[in-house]
């Protein structure tokens, strides 16, 4: 798959998020990258065989103080990571799109101060309700 066309996917997959959270969502900026570099995978303590499919860094919402956005302040950044996930759907487009789809509700809820078991008790609801 062409790097533009995952963009698109996540594009439109990231349009999906319901406004009530959307609207909430400010100051993150979305990138596209192949894999995580070698730094990444250092401060993640990924060992070879492992990987991530997206990584959201910055500062979660529910830690922001009355201060944050004063002066110079960087986004957040939430990394899609598009040879791993090509990966795992096996090159399966609407695979792709699936998770794609699941990475991006995974990190904006890192962005709302989620930790990683809370994200991935959430997701199990979400499959278990059937959520698309």
């Amino acid at each position: 798959m062409t790097r533009e066309d995952f963009e698109i996917i996540m594009a439109e997959e990231f349009s999906v998020v319901p406004e009530r959270f959307l609207g909430k969502i400010k100051n993150v900026g979305f990138i596209v990258e192949d894999e995580p570099d070698e730094e990444v995978r250092q401060e993640e303590g990924l060992h070879q065989n492992e990987t991530l499919l997206g990584l959201y860094r910055g500062v979660p919402l529910s830690e922001r103080g009355d201060s944050y956005g004063m002066g110079m302040t960087l986004p957040d950044t939430i990394t899609i990571y598009q040879f791993p996930i090509e990966e795992a759907a096996g090159g399966d487009p609407a695979e792709i799109r699936r998770i794609v789809r699941e990475t991006i509700w995974h990190e904006v809820g890192h962005y709302f101060g989620l930790n990683e078991p809370e994200v991935r008790s959430r997701e199990a609801k979400r499959r278990q309700e059937g959520h698309r």
